[in-house]
């Protein structure tokens, strides 16, 4: 059911996130396949809703959990996706892809767990998802913050991550930070649930839409409805380069300042609170996939470089 590139095959076998699990601003982006691609998204939700095995209660007597041991003995696991290019999503082939699953299907094979069944979900119900029952881990690319650290227990993470903009041929405004846009007074539109949203009001920015997926951000970009999209590096050079589009662009990389500071965002996936073990044998399997170099091999053919690799870890982030 989840497609992986060729040329990581044989060897392995998910806009950035808001702070917090914030669902009234929720988070979306989809990904690329144009509408068909919503509209699997929404058939893999269903199908991931309805088949595979029942649910595996979580562990809470402080013993790090049995959850690998059932998957094992299921030979299953559930991965909560969210839809969005390049860290889950629908390919144009119509099946789920991206690189959360692909590295997910490379670890759980080394732990004994050859199935890998999608289960999409909205972004902003991940985590309760996760800790509902409804799958096992999210695998979706997920931004490591200290709130989200209340909820969930994280992996190291697989990847960092700076922004970028989809702006008018040209950058007619001039847009190359979240100052710029707040400085112009130009209408920033955003995924549901995304980092890039309280970046852009810590820099002043009043005028925030927030959209389904960053197709539809270049649309209405190229629509003149906006006046800029903001979302994750990778995201934003991908659909770029995917529509070749004619009246739009991406800017290079933005860094968004909070507090004063630099921020560069990591993502990675996320566990019960309780399954302790699972993370810590799964940590163990992306530490190897990591010193080997492998772990790069398997997430460029979605867009990522050495640049985004990262040796921070989950317990940096979540610290407050």
């Amino acid at each position: 059911m989840i497609r992986i590139p060729s040329v990581v095959s044989g060897s392995r076998a998910p806009m950035a996130p808001l702070k917090g699990n914030n669902t009234s601003t929720g988070r979306g982006l989809r990904r690329r396949s144009l509408l068909a691609g919503a509209a699997a998204l929404g058939v893999a939700g269903a199908v991931g809703a309805t088949s595979g095995c029942s649910r595996v209660a979580t562990a809470d007597n402080g013993d790090g959990g049995t959850l690998l041991d059932q998957l094992r003995a299921k030979g299953t696991v559930r991965l909560g996706l969210a839809g969005e290019q390049p860290y889950s999503y629908i390919g144009k082939d119509g099946e789920m892809t991206g690189s959360a699953p692909a590295i997910a299907s490379r670890i759980f094979k080394e732990l004994g767990v050859d199935d890998v069944q999608p289960f999409a979900t909205e972004f902003g119900s991940l985590i309760t998802g996760l800790n509902s029952l409804q799958f096992d881990v999210v695998a979706a690319g997920m931004y490591i913050n200290p709130e989200r650290c209340e909820q969930v227990i994280f992996a190291d993470p697989e990847y960092q991550m700076l922004d970028a903009f989809i702006v008018p041929k040209g950058n007619p405004k001039n847009l190359h930070t979240y100052k710029d846009i707040a400085d112009a007074g130009a209408r920033m539109a955003t995924g549901v649930g995304y980092a890039e949203i309280g970046y852009a009001e810590e820099a002043g920015v009043k005028s925030i839409t927030t959209l389904p997926d960053q197709l539809a951000g270049l649309l209405a970009v190229e629509q003149g409805r906006v006046d800029v999209f903001a979302g994750t590096a990778v995201t934003v050079f991908n659909v770029i380069k995917e529509t070749d589009s004619t009246k739009a662009e991406a800017t290079k990389e933005v860094t968004p300042i909070v507090d004063g500071k630099p921020v560069i965002d990591v993502g990675g996936f996320a566990f019960r609170s309780p399954e302790t073990n699972l993370r810590d044998s799964f940590n163990r399997e992306l530490h190897k996939l990591k010193k080997s170099g492998e772990l790069l091999e398997i997430m460029r053919p979605f867009g990522f470089t050495k640049d985004q690799m990262t040796t921070i870890t989950a317990k940096e982030k979540c610290a407050p």
